[in-house]
């Protein structure tokens, strides 16, 4: 990948993840780190609910597929930017 292309890719993440306060950055993360150590989503998500409760998610039955898409590109990014030597 050339300069253009990474800085292509950090846009278009920044624009599917979105704008996130500190507390929701580190929520995020402890999903994607439990998602990473082989947790479900579900599970992922109490743990993260218990080290951040002031950023716990409640989500509603049907709420859980786009979470988990949601979670699923996250634990992708955070490895492309590991890949690329970039910090968040």
């Amino acid at each position: 990948m050339n300069a253009n292309e990474i800085n292509a890719y950090l846009q278009r993440a920044r624009e599917i993840i979105g704008e996130r306060s500190p507390g929701e950055i580190a929520y995020d993360n402890s999903v994607v780190t439990n998602l990473r150590r082989g947790m479900d989503i579900k599970r992922a998500i109490q743990s993260a609910n218990h080290e951040h409760p002031e950023e716990a998610l409640n989500p509603l039955p049907d709420q859980w597929p786009d979470l988990a898409s949601r979670y699923d590109y996250m634990v992708e990014h955070k490895a492309i930017l590991e890949k690329l030597g970039i910090k968040e």
